[in-house]
C-alpha cells in the first residue's frame, strides 16, 4: 500500500512535450530531482535515463561524501518516502533490464519498493529488495520479471533478496515507475541512489561495490560494524565455549516424562498399539502424533540443524576480514560464493578430522538439554538417524523430464511428469525402514503459492504451448458448447485452439480469471496426488507431511492437499492462528504441523531481527513461549518447528536473510534467555495438550516487522 502520505505529483509537473525517444532522453537529463550521472557501463550505450520528477512524503536529498559515482545522498524518516518517476507511455517497451546503484548506511535493515505502473490507477507490478548496509549494491532487474514468471530474483553482491509482486503489467503501457522505503526502522535512514537506467543489453554486475566501513565480518564471522555485550572477543573465548559444550554433551536428558523418542511416557492412557513407525492419532478429542513405541508425541522442533552459517560473500570478497580457502584444513568451509563460519570455528577448536563428529555430540546434546524432540527441515539429518532422534526431511525437486509452466509449477498433464514423480518418490527408498523419521515434505513454499493469480492464469501468460494448456482447453470445452459460447461467457475474443496454445497478452475477465481457478484447482490435485501416489509406493512407513504452504492456503489448493498425513504450514504470526487451524483440519480431517516460525530482535549484531521483531532476547522468550504453549494447547496441531536453529551470517545468505532467528549464534554461543524459556515450554507441552495447564498467557511486545 502506497503511503498516504506521498506528496501528489500534479499535470503541472509533467513534460508537455510531444517528444520523440531522443528529444525524451535529453529533457530527463535535464529535469527531475538533482543532476545524477550515469555510472560507468560496459556497454557504450547506458540506455534511457530515469531521473525523479519528484520527491514523496518529504524525501530530504542530503549532503555527505559522494562514494557511488552519479550517486546522491537522501534520507527518510518515515516509510514511504521516496521519489515518483514520469515518461513517455511505452518508454519501457523495447527495455530488457532496468539498473540503477545503491549504498544504504546505517546499522539496519530497510526494505525498498521499486513500483511500475500503467498510468494513474492501472496495475503495478511491485520489486522489493534491501540493501546490506554499508555495502555498495546494484539493482538489476530483468524486465521480463513484470510478465510474474519468477518470484525471486537472484542476489547479486548487497543487492539483497529481491522479490516480485503485484500485478502482471504491460512496458507498453507503463508511464510511471515509483520507488520507496517500505520498511525501517525508528531511525531515519540515510542512502545513496543514482538514476535508473532502463537499457536493452545486460548491464554488467558490480564488481568492486564501495565499502565506507571497510571489512564488515571478522574471522570468526561476526559483525564488524555492529557491538554488543555477548560479542566473543577472541578464539580462546571461542576455544573455551566449545570444549565446555562436549564435556556436558554426554549429560543432556530430555524433559521427566518423555519417551525414549521425546514422547509422552507418562500419560496414563497411552495406546496399547505400537506401530514401529510415527502415526497421526485422533484420540477423540485432539490430534496428536504417535512414536514408534506407541506413545502419544508432539513435535518440537527445530529446523536447519547443519553445521553451516553460510554467509553469501560474492563479489563482496573484500568485506571479510579472514576467509576459509582451500587446501586445507578449512577446505569444508569454503566455496566460491560463500564462507561458512560456523564450521571454520569448529575446525579451529577442534580440527579438521574430528570436528564435525563433535559438532553433532555438542548440537544434539543442546537439544535434548533445551527440550525439543525433532530435527527439523533442512538438517544433516544424518545425525539424528544414528542417534535415533526423531527427524523429518524435505524433498527435493530436481525434475529431470518436466518443463515449468508458472514459476515452479510442472507441466502435470505431460506424459514425463509421471515419469518424474516416480525419479522423485525413488529419494525415500534409503529411508523407508527407520523409525526414527517421522516423515517428509513434499516441497517448501512453492513460489506459485506467492503469486496473486493461480498456477493456470500463470501458465496462460508465461507457456505458449503445454499439455496442460491443451488439457485446459478442453476443460473449457466440456465446460462451453462451443467457442462462441465461451467468447461470449469471457467477454473476449477467444477460441480453444488460442487457449490450448499460442502467446496469450489479453488482459483476462472475472468469468475467465474464476475459470481459471476452477482448472488450477485441478492441476494442484493432479499434481499432489500423483507425488503422494508415488511416494506411498515407495515407502508406506512415514508420513507424508505436505508442502509447508506460506501462510494460509487459498480454497482451490485444498482439495489436492486431502492426499497428505499432515497439513503442513509456516506461519510467522503472534500464535498459531486458531480459527484457520480449526477450518483446515476440519475441512482435510488432517491435523495441522507448522513448519516454520520465529522471532528476533536487534541486540545482538544483526541487522535483521526476522519476520516476528520483539526488542531484547528476553522477550525473544515470551514470544517462543506465548506461540508454542498455545499450539500445543490447540487439538488441531501436532507440533510447531522454530526456523532456525542458528543466526543467519550478518553478510546475509544464499538470498541476502541475515537475520536474528537462532538459539546460537556464528561460534556458537546460545541465548541463554531465549533457551530457559524453550525449555519451560517444552516440559509442558503433553500437560498443554492434555488441558490439564493453561498456556503461557504474557505475550512481548511486538515490535513492527522488518524483513
Amino acid at each position: 500500500m502506497e503511503s498516504n502520505s506521498a506528496t501528489r505529483i500534479s499535470g503541472d509537473e509533467m513534460p508537455k512535450h510531444n517528444m520523440n525517444r531522443r528529444r525524451f532522453i535529453e529533457v530527463q537529463a535535464l529535469t527531475g530531482a538533482g543532476l545524477l550521472m550515469a555510472p560507468k557501463l560496459a556497454s557504450a550505450n547506458a540506455g534511457l535515463e530515469l531521473k525523479p520528477t519528484g520527491l514523496i512524503g518529504g524525501l530530504k536529498q542530503v549532503e555527505g561524501e559522494s562514494l557511488i559515482e552519479g550517486g546522491t545522498w537522501y534520507e527518510a524518516e518515515t516509510k514511504g518516502q521516496g521519489f515518483e518517476y514520469r515518461f513517455e507511455k511505452g518508454a519501457l517497451k523495447n527495455a530488457s533490464w532496468l539498473m540503477a546503484d545503491f549504498l544504504v548506511s546505517g546499522l539496519y535493515l530497510t526494505v525498498f519498493e521499486l513500483r511500475l505502473r500503467e498510468g494513474e490507477d492501472g496495475p503495478s507490478f511491485v520489486l522489493r529488495y534491501k540493501g546490506l548496509n554499508q555495502a555498495g549494491a546494484r539493482i538489476r532487474l530483468p524486465l521480463e520479471s513484470v510478465n510474474q514468471n519468477r518470484w525471486r530474483l537472484e542476489r547479486e553482491g548487497a543487492w539483497l533478496k529481491p522479490l516480485c509482486s503485484g500485478d502482471r503489467v504491460d512496458l507498453e503501457q507503463v508511464d510511471r515507475m515509483r520507488l520507496t522505503v517500505a520498511i525501517k526502522t525508528d531511525d531515519p535512514v540515510r542512502f545513496i541512489q543514482t538514476s535508473f537506467f532502463a537499457m536493452n543489453e545486460e548491464p554488467p554486475r558490480l564488481d568492486k561495490p564501495a565499502l565506507p566501513k571497510g571489512v564488515l565480518l571478522d574471522e570468526m564471522g561476526q559483525s564488524t560494524i555492529h557491538q554488543w555485550p555477548a560479542k566473543t572477543k577472541s578464539v580462546d573465548e571461542l576455544s573455551q565455549r566449545l570444549t565446555d559444550q562436549l564435556k556436558r554433551s554426554s549429560a543432556a536428558q530430555w524433559p521427566d516424562g518423555f519417551s525414549a523418542w521425546g514422547g509422552w511416557a507418562a500419560n496414563p492412557s497411552k495406546p496399547s498399539h505400537a506401530p514401529g513407525f510415527f502415526r497421526t492419532h485422533h484420540d477423540g478429542k485432539r490430534w496428536y502424533l504417535v512414536d514408534p513405541d506407541g506413545f502419544l508425541f508432539w513435535s518440537a522442533g527445530l529446523d536447519c540443524v547443519r553445521a553451516s552459517i553460510g554467509a553469501n560473500c560474492g563479489g563482496l570478497e573484500a568485506a571479510l576480514r579472514w576467509k576459509p580457502e582451500p587446501p586445507g584444513e578449512y577446505q569444508k568451509a569454503f566455496s566460491a560464493e560463500s564462507a561458512d563460519y560456523l564450521s571454520a570455528n569448529f575446525i579451529r577448536v577442534f580440527g579438521a578430522d574430528s570436528w564435525y563428529d563433535k559438532w553433532a555430540s555438542i548440537t544434539l546434546s543442546e537439544m535434548k538439554a533445551i527440550g525439543f524432540n525433532t530435527v527439523g527441515n533442512w538438517s544433516q539429518w544424518e545425525i539424528a538417524r544414528k542417534a535415533r532422534f526423531p527427524y523429518v526431511i524435505p524433498m527435493g525437486s530436481g525434475w529431470k523430464r518436466s518443463r515449468m509452466v508458472y514459476r515452479d509449477f510442472p507441466d502435470v498433464y505431460h506424459s514425463d511428469f509421471e515419469l518424474d514423480a516416480a525419479d522423485y518418490a525413488g529419494q525415500l527408498d534409503p529411508l523407508k525402514d527407520d523409525p526414527s523419521m517421522i516423515g517428509y515434505f513434499l516441497m517448501n513454499e512453492p513460489t506459485w503459492g506467492f503469486s496473486k493469480e493461480p498456477p493456470a492464469v500463470g501458465m496462460l501468460f508465461n507457456t505458449p504451448e503445454c499439455e496442460s494448456r491443451k488439457e485446459l482447453a478442453k476443460f473449457l470445452g466440456e465446460r462451453y458448447a462451443d467457442s462462441s459460447t465461451l467468447a461470449k461467457s469471457w467477454e473476449l475474443d477467444v477460441d480453444f485452439n488460442r487457449i490450448a496454445r499460442g502467446e496469450w497478452k489479453t488482459r483476462l475477465t472475472e468469468t475467465a480469471r474464476k475459470d481459471l481457478v476452477d482448472f488450477s484447482e485441478l492441476m494442484v490435485e493432479r499434481y499432489f496426488t500423483m507425488l503422494s501416489d508415488h511416494c506411498r509406493k515407495v515407502d508406506p512407513n512415514h508420513l507424508n507431511l505436505g508442502i509447508r504452504y506460506a501462510g494460509v492456503p487459498p480454497e482451490w489448493t485444498l482439495r489436492g492437499m486431502r492426499n497428505f498425513d499432515v497439513f503442513s504450514a509456516n506461519s510467522y504470526t503472534e500464535k498459531v492462528p486458531f480459527d484457520a487451524s480449526k477450518k483446515i483440519s476440519t475441512m482435510l480431517n488432517l491435523p495441522v504441523m507448522i513448519g516454520e516460525w520465529h522471532f528476533g530482535a536487534l541486540d545482538v549484531g544483526l541487522p535483521a531481527s526476522g519476520i516476528g521483531r520483539v526488542a531484547t532476547q528476553k522477550e525473544r522468550g515470551a514470544a517462543y513461549r506465548y506461540y508454542l504453549e498455545d499450539a500445543a494447547a490447540n487439538p488441531y496441531c501436532v507440533g510447531v518447528h522454530w526456523f532456525t536453529m542458528y543466526d543467519q551470517s550478518a553478510m546475509g545468505r544464499f538470498d541476502g536473510e541475515n537475520y536474528n532467528i537462532g538459539f546460537f549464534d556464528v561460534c556458537n554461543r546460545p541465548y541463554e534467555e531465549l533457551a530457559a524459556a524453550a525449555r519451560i515450554a517444552h516440559e509442558r507441552i503433553y500437560d498443554l495438550a492434555a488441558g490439564t495447564k493453561k498456556p503461557f498467557d504474557e505475550p512481548p511486545t511486538y515490535l513492527t516487522k522488518i524483513y
